[in-house]
């Protein structure tokens, strides 16, 4: 059998799973991607991307087709404890010169990336309930919503890129409480329809408690996105009531604009994501012809920062190795997660760092954190301004601040 005989099941049409069927369309397969929902996602909220994604981009064909919305004339402010803002390092002055875009934006530059390969097959509605292994093939049960019809296909591999609760992680490895790591924090993110008052069109802010936190990113072309985020030793009681009520409860007392603005946007957001903040250890991500890729698979969380990045990472490499490897599936896969695992082991660890910058512990952590965000930001504006001298920026929206 030849490459190009080979059919390869991706679940989930996000960017894990579009930069998948990317992988597998240079390596020569045929992919087929079901979604379970009823049409692509555009839109969402604030995404980095880092030097991995930067590559991963290239490696995949895909940096001329992102719109990059690094603002120009932006700045970001934190916001002091007396309710003052003074002009801060915000998440763009990190080191490695990241990108801002929205969720949407990666999306849409990868699907476009897909298209000029030929495209791929794509059934909306769509879900696996089954899979079956034998030595040769993979069965997998797909059921299409919402009229139940059931079918059962043949593929040579089946990629989960299905997200954090990954359906078929839980078909071909088991429940979710196997691999979910409960960080005892909450996030929620969303587009602003308005920018906070009094800030300008481009600028962020930050106001950065102990145990709660309230972030507004800034875009050169766009509204802000909001995140909100707190810690909680509770997490299932933060989804027994609505969301917006829950927050309320949450943000009393801080009265900034930045936070009362996003609050009440919150309760008109026509999509919003809240959610427990996890991150997904696994021992493998490979159960014979069944293979995880991105939060399916590791989840890095929104602490990180990288979980985009990631995404288009593993997607990127799961193409390179099978491209290196054609006629043994099994080698490829094996060369594939020793390849990626020890960045990804990394970048989770250092994610509960980066936890205590978007949302700190305690009051010692607060003081520490603005003494860090200081250094980092005078480390990252020194290195962004050197790269943006070397770098091609994608869209021209501009490098940095």
């Amino acid at each position: 059998m030849t490459q190009q005989d080979k059919r390869a099941l991706v679940v989930g049409l996000g960017i894990a799973g579009i930069a998948t069927a990317i992988g597998l369309r240079r390596a020569g397969w045929e992919p087929v991607v079901v979604e379970r929902s009823p049409e692509r996602r555009t839109g969402g909220y604030f995404v980095g991307i880092f030097p991995d994604g930067k590559q991963a981009l290239a490696d995949l064909g895909a940096t001329d087709n992102l719109h990059v919305r690094n603002p120009v004339d932006g700045k970001d402010w934190t916001v002091r404890r007396s309710g003052q803002a003074r002009p801060g390092a915000g998440f763009l002055d990190r080191p490695g010169g990241p990108y801002a875009v929205v969720r949407g934006d990666i999306e849409d530059a990868l699907w476009r990336t897909l298209e000029d390969l030929g495209g791929a097959e794509v059934r909306f509605g769509t879900r696996p309930v089954g899979i079956e292994q034998t030595p040769d093939t993979a069965r997998v049960r797909l059921v299409q919503e919402p009229s139940g019809a059931e079918s059962v296909e043949e593929f040579d591999l089946v990629v989960g890129a299905d997200g954090v609760r990954s359906g078929v992680r839980k078909l071909a490895f088991g429940p979710d409480a196997d691999y979910l790591d409960q960080w005892e924090a909450i996030i929620c993110a969303f587009e602003l329809d308005e920018q906070v008052p009094g800030l300008g069109p481009e600028d962020g802010s930050i106001d950065a408690r102990s145990r709660r936190a309230a972030w507004v990113f800034g875009f050169a072309d766009r509204t802000p996105t909001a995140l909100l985020t707190y810690r909680t030793q509770d997490v299932d009681a933060q989804f027994t009531r609505p969301p917006a009520e829950t927050l309320r409860e949450v943000y009393a007392g801080m009265d900034h604009p930045s936070v009362t603005h996003v609050l009440d946007q919150l309760e008109k957001a026509p999509h919003f994501l809240f959610d427990s903040v996890n991150q997904v250890k696994m021992p493998s991500w490979r159960s014979g012809r069944v293979v995880l890729v991105g939060d399916a698979a590791w989840c890095l969380n929104l602490y990180s920062g990288m979980g985009s990045s990631m995404a288009m990472r593993g997607g990127a490499d799961l193409g390179q190795a099978l491209r290196e490897h054609p006629e043994d599936l099994h080698a490829a896969l094996a060369a594939w997660e020793t390849g990626l695992r020890p960045a990804i082991t990394g970048h989770q660890r250092r994610a509960r760092l980066m936890q205590q910058l978007f949302v700190p512990s305690g009051p010692v952590a607060e003081r520490v954190r603005s003494a860090v965000l200081v250094g980092l930001g005078a480390v990252g504006r020194l290195t962004n301004r050197k790269a943006a001298g070397d770098t091609k920026v994608p869209a021209a929206a501009g490098a940095g601040r």
